[in-house]
């Protein structure tokens, strides 16, 4: 489950854009998912499992796997673009590899390549809980470097 890639941040506040980004969207603040891990090309969102966040058999939702996933990616790619800079997912796949049953469900998103405008990202969601960790999904996702206007930077 540990990452093996290893990139260097562009700007040494990566971390706290990050983390002001990630509060200002309100739909993790929703699904009560939160930061737990945010390094240089690497990411990682909690989310504890809530019965409100299910489908029709009691697993979490699809949709909330993704969201978590996507999140994830968005921000791995985020910790190494420029100051004045936001992200954008313009592209995602995600396989759905087993049943979403768990206590806490661990989304990482990881650079697998990083770029000026494109960054590529790979994600997967684990089942945390009374049993060993199982991979749930996994996500190739594609990002882009939005470079804002002045004084709108992201954060």
């Amino acid at each position: 489950m540990e990452s093996q890639r290893h990139f260097a941040a562009q700007t040494p506040d990566f971390g706290e854009r990050v983390h002001s980004s990630f509060s200002k969207q309100m739909v993790m603040n929703l699904i009560g998912a939160e930061l737990a891990k945010v390094l240089p090309g690497e990411v990682e969102i909690h989310l504890p499992f809530h019965q409100k966040l299910t489908q029709q058999n009691g697993f979490l939702h699809a949709g909330i796997t993704t969201t978590i996933m996507d999140s994830a990616c968005g921000y791995a790619a985020l910790t190494l673009m420029p100051a004045g800079a936001s992200v954008l997912t313009v592209e995602f796949k995600v396989n759905l590899l087993s049943p979403a049953k768990g206590q806490t469900f661990m989304a990482r998103g990881t650079v697998v390549k990083p770029g000026r405008t494109i960054t590529f990202c790979s994600g997967e969601v684990w089942a945390l809980g009374s049993n060993a960790p199982k991979l749930v999904a996994t996500m190739s996702a594609t990002a882009m470097t939005l470079q804002d206007p002045p004084g709108q930077a992201e954060g």
